[in-house]
């Protein structure tokens, strides 16, 4: 922590607005508090009452609001959060409307970053544009990635390299080159610019954008990834020392939020005590939770194959080796493309014991703890 001496390290936060990339974000800002940082998080009106309980639960952390233009794009005025696309089947021409909605928010948000000057901005990679924004008012600027190293690895490698065009058809698997496993994919299950229901002005749009997104992670102060050293050591190393890529794993970041993880995001369908009394009907080690998302909408006959897919699953998959292959056979923004759950369950001892290296790695002398300390030191010295 800084000497009392000392000006406060001031750190701006800017979420994207979506839960999934909202509570984590808080998450991490309350890590960043917690260690005597001055932290603000950026929103817009209507999302900030999603993380107003959490925040008062913890350190202080400032808010400051701009406005969303929905109606400027098309969308109504209480459309402020991606999981208004979803929850209206707006499918993905109006996940078009509401990124380029987001990337209008660039003005004002140099706006506030001229009146406060932080010493340092943590913005989503979903705002690509806030590395030129951040430069304008010399304040480095990082990427938080709710993502993995090896998603992250992946990623790089598939642009860089395009294995995927070295194949004679979409079903035909390639080799993603240069990582420390081999990994394969299908052209089906990355992301493409043929989009159903879309127009050809939007696939274009959303092309470049996602293209933009990544050339942005190259161009930054760093990046900061909600995962920890011990859960993908391979891939950690590779992104920093292969790729050359600044980052920190800081995660996860869940974990600062032991108290309060019920209260924060959108409010479930179903009641947090009926949940719980159905856990409780269960023996121990005999329930699996699947998340897809908070956007992510299946058809009944889509939830009916994953449920019996679940059923008569039985181990996991490469790499961490705990994990599930969900049947994305081909890549969907609205989880078209699942089918079956294939694997699921399997090695549960070494689930456990990942999940006692991640309550140490966010501990005092943590992995975690050890990589925003550095950071945090670093992010000091530049001012």
């Amino acid at each position: 922590m800084a000497n009392s001496t000392d000006r406060l390290l001031h750190v701006y936060f800017f979420p994207f607005l979506a839960h999934g990339h909202l509570i984590p974000t808080v998450d991490m800002a309350k890590l960043f508090a917690g260690r005597g940082v001055k932290t603000t998080i950026v929103t817009t009106p209507l999302n900030a009452p999603n993380f107003s309980a959490t925040t008062t639960t913890g350190p202080d952390i400032q808010t400051r609001l701009i406005d969303f233009p929905a109606a400027e794009f098309g969308l109504p005025a209480e459309c402020q959060n991606l999981e208004f696309i979803s929850a209206h089947n707006k499918g993905w021409e109006g996940v078009s409307q509401f990124t380029r909605a987001a990337v209008a928010l660039r003005e004002p948000f140099e706006k506030l970053l001229e009146q406060d000057r932080p010493d340092c901005l943590v913005a989503d990679m979903l705002f690509p544009w806030a590395t030129e924004s951040a430069a304008k008012f010399g304040i480095p600027r990082l990427i938080f990635h709710g993502t993995s190293f090896f998603a992250l690895a992946a990623g790089d490698a598939v642009a860089t390299h395009e294995p995927q065009n070295r194949v004679s058809s979409d079903d035909e698997s390639f080799v993603i080159p240069g990582l420390p496993d081999e990994v394969r994919f299908t052209r089906r299950q990355l992301p493409s610019r043929q989009t159903t229901g879309s127009s050809e002005k939007e696939e274009d749009f959303m092309f470049e954008f996602f293209k933009r997104v990544g050339e942005s992670s190259s161009e930054c102060f760093g990046t900061v990834v909600n995962s920890f050293y011990e859960l993908e050591p391979a891939y950690a190393d590779h992104y920093r020392r292969v790729l050359g890529r600044r980052s920190w794993h800081v995660g996860p970041v869940s974990l600062c939020n032991a108290d309060d993880r019920a209260v924060r995001g959108k409010e479930a369908t179903i009641g947090r005590d009926e949940c719980l009394k159905w856990l409780d009907s269960k023996e121990p080690n005999t329930v699996v939770y699947v998340s897809f998302g908070s956007i992510v909408k299946f058809s009944a006959e889509q939830m009916r194959e994953i449920a019996i897919g679940i059923e008569a699953s039985e181990l996991v998959t490469e790499v961490v080796r705990i994990g599930v292959s969900v049947g994305g056979r081909e890549w969907s923004v609205d989880g078209g493309g699942t089918r079956e759950v294939e694997e699921v369950m399997g090695m549960h001892r070494r689930a456990k014991a990942l999940g006692e290296m991640a309550r140490k790695a966010v501990e005092e002398g943590g992995s975690s703890y050890f990589d925003l300390s550095a950071l945090i030191e670093e992010l000091r010295s530049q001012t």
